[in-house]
């Protein structure tokens, strides 16, 4: 394969480089994913002003991209931990709950962005997913999506719940909760050249048996499902710095900002009003679950709340700690939201063609 010309590999450096720094200004804001949205919003912005100055054939390199969707993978898969595994006995009642959640959530957002918002099957499928921004991102290109709008309604999404369950729990405490209390919750791995260096020989392990397995989404599930595997029988032990994971969104965000040449206005505003129809009635889903779940286990209503909430992990986890609430529990269950989100993904993605 012939290797990109000098130019390429440039514009390619210079638009990681203005992603890292989109990422960092927003990690100052508080933003929800800034690294992921900063370089998004950067790519974005380069494509809508200065694509006709691009180099004649330009792509960003979808071999480079999937190195990093398979570090996500292997990220996402070294949370489950034995020690986290030890938890799920507290959450039998739980666990059930939130499958009916997953596939409740998902039905419901299906409906809207199909009839509501007029999307295709395929996108209006993948953008109702429920969690997993990058998977149901991945798995979704792969079988015909928009990418424009799937990656829009992924991150308003978030963006909407980050924002708001803060605010309502802030209500039904009577303290501010969250980001508002000043509390800090975020994965302190130190990390260091060997354990990066294992992440990505995973990584690359793990693409390449997901790709010789013809899993759906291989890049994702087969680094997910490898480092899981490895992590939760004890045989080794995953602890990357955050600032790998930094520098995967960096990549993602970065590819994904390259594909919404054509975004319009009416698209965002529409996005909005569909985003805020469907985060309410993902949230009265998950308060009712919650209500249910509380009356048939030993677990707190306000815990089950932010547990159920269809929201960013580190921002949930957050929202615990201020509420005394156990953050491993409120974690455990949002791995088992994305574990579920992915597997359900990738299973209707293979069983049928949209």
């Amino acid at each position: 394969m012939s290797r990109p010309p000098a130019s390429h590999i440039t514009l390619t450096v210079l638009l990681l480089l203005c992603g890292a720094a989109g990422g960092w200004l927003l990690s100052r804001l508080g933003a929800p994913l800034p690294y992921m949205l900063g370089s998004l919003i950067t790519s974005a912005l380069a494509v809508a002003l200065f694509q006709h100055r691009f180099p004649q054939g330009y792509v960003f390199s979808q071999r480079f991209r999937m190195l990093f969707v398979g570090v996500i993978g292997v990220l996402i898969g070294a949370q489950l931990t034995p020690a986290v595994a030890a938890l799920l006995p507290l959450m039998l009642v739980s666990i059930p709950a939130m499958a009916v959640f997953v596939l409740g959530a998902h039905a419901m957002n299906y409906a809207i962005f199909r009839r509501l918002g007029g999307y295709d099957r395929a996108t209006a499928y993948f953008a109702g997913s429920p969690g997993g921004l990058i998977e149901s991102i991945t798995i979704g290109e792969a079988a015909g999506a928009d990418v424009r709008l799937l990656t829009l309604m992924q991150f308003l999404r978030i963006i909407a719940v980050v924002a708001l369950v803060p605010v309502g729990m802030s209500i039904w405490e009577g303290y501010p909760v969250g980001s508002a209390a000043g509390q800090n919750f975020a994965p302190g791995a130190a990390g260091d050249l060997l354990s990066v260096a294992l992440a990505l020989a995973l990584a690359l392990a793990g693409v390449a048996l997901g790709i010789w397995l013809r899993l759906p989404a291989g890049q994702l599930l087969g680094p997910l499902v490898l480092a899981g595997a490895l992590v939760l029988t004890g045989i080794v032990d995953i602890s990357a710095p955050p600032w790998l994971l930094a520098v995967a969104q960096v990549v993602l965000g970065t590819g994904l900002g390259m594909r919404f040449t054509g975004m319009t206005r009416s698209m965002l505003v529409k996005g909005t009003g569909l985003s805020l129809v469907s985060v309410a009635g993902m949230m009265g889903l998950g308060i009712a679950l919650s209500l249910v779940v509380a009356r048939l286990s030993d677990l707190p209503v306000d815990m089950l709340v932010v547990s159920f909430a269809p929201g960013g992990v580190v921002e949930m986890g957050l929202i615990a700690l201020s509420i005394a609430a156990n953050p491993a529990i409120v974690t455990l269950h949002h791995l088992v939201r994305i574990f579920l989100t992915v597997g359900e993904l990738a299973l209707v993605a293979k069983l049928r063609r949209f």
